[in-house]
């Protein structure tokens, strides 16, 4: 028989399995070994942790101003049966027991191990107040653990509710109306609440509970009334005072001055100078003199420092500038109240509301820019900006300008500006040959400046755009002289003799353009694009012939153009060269050769074109047979 050792206690989060070694032996027999396995596993058992076992117990401390039934402290189980104090919120299991073992205490255990404030609170009037509970908990196998608890009750520290002015008096006229803010107390503390305890009848006032204001529920007569307000946490109502308002209605015969007009409505300009007349009231009391009639204005800073009152005239009292930032941020507009009381008497007055309007004046020209000189490069291309012409207005608002230029944009000015930006750009050819700036007029015109839209000024401003030369570029072409043979093809063919290869001699991306200007009289080349064609005839004979093309590159009147010489020999098919078309290119010495013809203003006369043709052709002819002759040698 094997037994658990008295004292030995098992748990399974540290060893779950034991190996027991068992020998036997007879007498006169052998010994015999055997071994035994004995498994530990988890199970709900009642074990008291070291922390729940003490003897001195746990200490817990609270706030007197605890909210009743507020979870002060609580006993958990560990996950294999343990018992420990942690934070509120874990519920216990059902095969555990709480009992306090002492009932004389106002705190409270619930069947889930937590220990609760009483069910009416704390005393905060009390000092540190203190409670001793004995917990006891106990499982299903009658295994029980205990433990002694001490709850402090310290002093709260949220501050009183207190009125810093315990009594007051107050004065207001009959007449007042329904709802109407009599008084208003004040009290200090957290979530406090107001409400009146006396007079309980009639209810001639309410209290707003949040705000403290007493409000007339009826139009009141003269009276005395004697009202006891209570302040209270709404948290802790048993936190809580009282004060004392005496409030006095007095009667009175007079009216309320009538005035005419009830309510003032104006647009002023901006020009009015200080000092001017706005309005004049005609007010009338009830003892029909105006000799007691006083006179006062009311409103925000800015109108009273623009408006003031001598008597019943509501004068100007500075300037109105619209177009200042601080009339921006008013809108334009100045509200105020005009207060008339009869012998000083607040709750005997008319109050009549005034709205004056500011309105624009155009005061001011349109100003230029200090610096209006802008550069361009002569190449720019079409709807290329040139610069911004920024003029100012000081009138508000001071971006409302219109831009125009004057003469328009035309050959002499191949410039226009935006309306509304004032932007210069390009619209025609620039040549700075031919001009070297230009001098624009630009018109600044101001709009929205004025009520009436006619009154509108404006300002002329000399720009000036200075045209930035760029250095002419011819077409490169290579090379630029070629030395052809052909085998002339059927009659009525079209047959490629060779294809230009030039680019612009500079960034200019307009598309180069090619025309033979010599050498073709006889029409039997074309050009298709930058490939030279030759149109085959019934000529047998062989002939050689020298082309001029010209490539012509850049746009407008920055036209730039190279010349290329060819010499094209053409065989006949009768001969015995081979049938197929066979092309030679020899590139000549360039230095004797290079015929460059630049056209950028001058225009020559036709019989100059072509005397330089014909001596060209020839030169070309001459040198040809030589390096022919130099080659078959």
């Amino acid at each position: 028989q094997v037994t658990l050792r008295a004292g030995a206690e098992l748990d399974a989060r540290w060893v779950n399995q034991y190996t027991l070694i068992l020998r036997a032996a007879c007498p006169g027999e052998d010994e015999v070994e055997e071994r035994l396995f004995v498994r530990v596993t988890a199970g709900h058992v009642l074990r008291c942790d070291t922390l729940f076992a003490r003897a001195e117990g746990d200490v817990v401390q609270v706030q007197a101003d605890v909210a009743p039934r507020t979870p002060l402290y609580v006993v958990l189980p560990q996950p294999l049966g343990g018992l420990t104090v942690m934070g509120q919120g874990f519920p216990s299991p059902s095969f555990l027991q709480f009992r306090l073992r002492n009932r004389n205490t106002p705190l409270t255990l619930t069947h889930r191990g937590l220990v609760l404030a009483p069910d009416n609170g704390f005393d905060p009037s009390k000092d540190t107040q203190t409670f001793l509970l004995d917990i006891e908990v106990m499982d299903h196998h009658g295994h029980n653990c205990s433990r002694a608890l001490r709850v402090e009750v310290l002093p709260s520290r949220r501050p009183r509710v207190t009125f810093p002015e315990p009594h007051r008096a107050v004065t207001v006229t009959e007449g007042i109306g329904p709802w109407e803010v009599v008084t208003q107390v004040h009290a200090r503390g957290d979530n406090v609440r107001y409400a009146i305890l006396a007079p309980v009848a009639p209810v001639l006032f309410a209290i707003d509970e949040v705000t403290g204001e007493i409000h007339s529920t009826r139009r009141l007569q003269a009276i005395h009334a004697h009202l006891l307000i209570r302040a209270y946490n709404a948290l802790h109502p048993d936190d809580h005072a009282t004060a004392t308002v005496n409030v006095t209605v007095q009667g009175t015969d007079h009216l309320a001055p009538r005035c005419v007009p009830a309510i003032f409505v104006s647009q002023v300009p901006e020009t009015m100078s200080p000092g001017s007349t706005l309005v004049t009231l005609r007010c009338t009391g009830s003892t029909s003199t105006d000799g007691c009639l006083h006179y006062a204005l009311e409103g925000p800073p800015s109108s009273l420092s623009h408006f003031c009152m001598e008597g019943p005239q509501l004068k100007v009292n500075a300037t109105l500038d619209y177009d200042s930032e601080a009339m921006v941020a008013l809108g334009f507009q100045f509200t105020a109240t005009i207060v008339v009381t009869v012998g000083g008497q607040p709750r005997q007055s008319t109050r009549v509301p005034v709205l004056v309007t500011v309105t624009p004046v155009n005061e001011f020209r349109p100003a230029c820019p200090s610096s209006a000189t802008f550069t361009v490069p002569e190449t720019a291309a079409f709807g290329s900006v040139v610069g911004r012409v920024a003029g100012t207005d000081r009138d508000y608002p001071q971006e409302s300008l219109e831009y125009s230029l004057e003469g328009g944009p035309g050959p002499a000015q191949p410039f226009s500006i935006d309306r509304r930006t004032g932007e210069i750009r390009v619209v025609g050819p620039l040549d700075s040959q031919q001009h070297k700036s230009y001098r624009l007029v630009v018109r600044l015109t101001d709009t929205h400046h004025d009520l009436d839209p006619r009154e509108r000024q404006s300002r002329r401003c000399d720009v000036s755009v200075r045209l930035q030369a760029v250095p002419d570029q011819l077409p490169e072409c290579t090379p630029e002289v070629q030395e052809l043979r052909i085998t002339a093809g059927s009659p009525g063919s079209r047959q490629p003799v060779t294809r230009l290869v030039c680019r612009h001699g500079g960034p200019d991306s307009a598309p180069l353009t090619y025309t033979i200007v010599g050498g073709n009289e006889d029409g039997r080349f074309q050009l298709e694009g930058n490939t030279v064609v030759y149109l085959a005839s019934a000529r047998a004979e062989p002939q050689p012939f020298v082309l001029l093309v010209e490539v012509w590159g850049g746009s407008g009147g920055r036209r730039r153009s190279s010349l290329v010489a060819l010499v094209v020999h053409v065989t006949p098919r009768s001969t015995a060269v081979p049938a197929r078309a066979t092309t030679q290119r020899t590139t000549l010495p360039r230095e004797p050769l290079v015929v460059l013809q630049t056209e950028a203003v001058w225009h020559p006369p036709a019989w100059f074109v072509a005397v330089l043709t014909t001596s060209g052709v020839l030169l070309l002819a001459a040198l040809g047979c030589t390096a022919r002759s130099l080659l078959c040698r």
